[in-house]
């Protein structure tokens, strides 16, 4: 069964080339401390559950305007029925997004093997040195995390990598360190990179709270910087 616990019906921004509905699962192995879903994080037992056959029967009523399915969270691949229920959603004909943060490469890997997905975004917290950091998590195994890169750097799938820029945790060193490894693992020209701005909204680090994202000059010297090493690079939020 898939915990699902939030759910935006329709979204013209969220799936490329899609009018899709967005699902939240609940739960996640990760603590950033700039997350602005705390409540799927950390008690996700508060918020209401949706089940899977409401979604799906929503997805049959509205075939053919409804043509994307975004499946994020918390971390959807800790989800055990997450395999049966996006078959039953591909069944539907629609196509399916998946948001991760890359802990789970072999979830990803089959979801990919099976054409399960169509569209992977997976958010590459920092550089490696300082995921612990980023990710909350102090024992952290970063292999994981470079399993996954490579496996989307591989291009099986449509991708893209993304990173919010968290003021007073990353800097613009911090985001051409994460460029000039994004560029060393893929293809430098053809390789998806986003950064996105942080909000300062119900984030799960209480300092974080209200915090006031870079400027958007900022952020866009930061964009440059990624392009000494990568061709693709694009900003969201600012």
């Amino acid at each position: 069964m898939i915990d699902i616990r939030g759910w935006a019906r329709t979204s013209l921004i969220d799936f490329p080339g899609h009018i899709a509905t967005v699902l939240f699962t609940g739960g996640c192995d990760f603590r950033c401390p700039m997350c602005h879903n705390a409540d799927l994080v950390l008690r996700p037992g508060s918020l209401s559950a949706i089940h899977a056959d409401e979604v799906l029967a929503f997805l049959i009523r509205r075939v053919g305007k409804v043509t994307g399915l975004v499946l994020t969270g918390g971390e959807p691949l800790m989800q055990p029925g997450v395999v049966p229920f996006v078959s039953a959603v591909k069944a539907c004909g629609v196509h399916v997004k998946l948001d991760t943060n890359g802990y789970h490469p072999d979830g990803l890997s089959h979801l990919i093997e099976q054409h399960l997905v169509d569209y992977v975004a997976m958010d590459v917290k920092a550089p490696l040195e300082k995921y612990p950091l980023l990710a909350g998590r102090e024992l952290l195994d970063r292999d994981r995390i470079l399993a996954s890169v490579s496996l989307l750097a591989q291009g099986r799938v449509a991708w893209e990598f993304r990173t919010t820029v968290v003021p007073g945790m990353l800097d613009g060193h911090d985001i051409e360190t994460i460029a000039k490894w994004l560029a060393g693992v893929g293809n430098p020209e053809s390789t998806p990179y986003v950064l996105q701005q942080f909000r300062g909204i119900h984030t799960l680090s209480p300092e974080l709270e209200g915090a006031a994202p870079y400027p958007a000059a900022e952020v866009r010297a930061m964009a440059a910087r990624a392009r000494l090493w990568l061709a693709n690079v694009a900003l969201r939020g600012v």
